[in-house]
């Protein structure tokens, strides 16, 4: 469905450091710089951070969420971590399960990003057999 997802960033460089953190620690490799962008590739798909090409400040979206996953609920806290750590602000709660109902749950971790872009780690178990 989605070819890439792109997020502003307010400070290029600081961002770039913020995600070569959070995304390293989900087994992703460092941004690769395009011009005034950086792109995460992943046989998942691509992430990318840019200052906006229109000149006005980057901000986030008001109710918008961008999900990562994870392998494990191990790497969700890894990768929180990094992320607090680079200079993301840690929101919503600490990581963990989240029940979905009907038996279901998820293991989630939420951050802001720098410029304030809302980010969500995700571990989905695999459903019994």
């Amino acid at each position: 469905m989605f070819s890439h997802i792109m997020l502003g960033a307010a400070d290029l460089e600081q961002s770039r450091r913020f995600y070569d953190a959070l995304l390293g620690a989900l087994g992703i490799a460092a941004g690769v710089a395009n011009k005034n962008r950086y792109f995460y590739r992943s046989a998942a798909g691509t992430f990318a951070i840019s200052t906006p090409i229109n000149g006005e400040p980057a901000c986030f979206g008001n109710g918008a969420t961008t999900g990562f996953a994870a392998a494990s609920p191990e790497q969700v806290d890894a990768a929180h971590a990094a992320g607090v750590a680079a200079g993301g602000e840690s929101c919503e709660g600490p990581p963990g399960w989240r029940e979905l109902g009907g038996g279901a749950r998820i293991y989630l971790a939420y951050l802001r990003d720098p410029t304030g872009n809302k980010l969500c780690l995700a571990h989905r178990p695999a459903k019994a057999a």
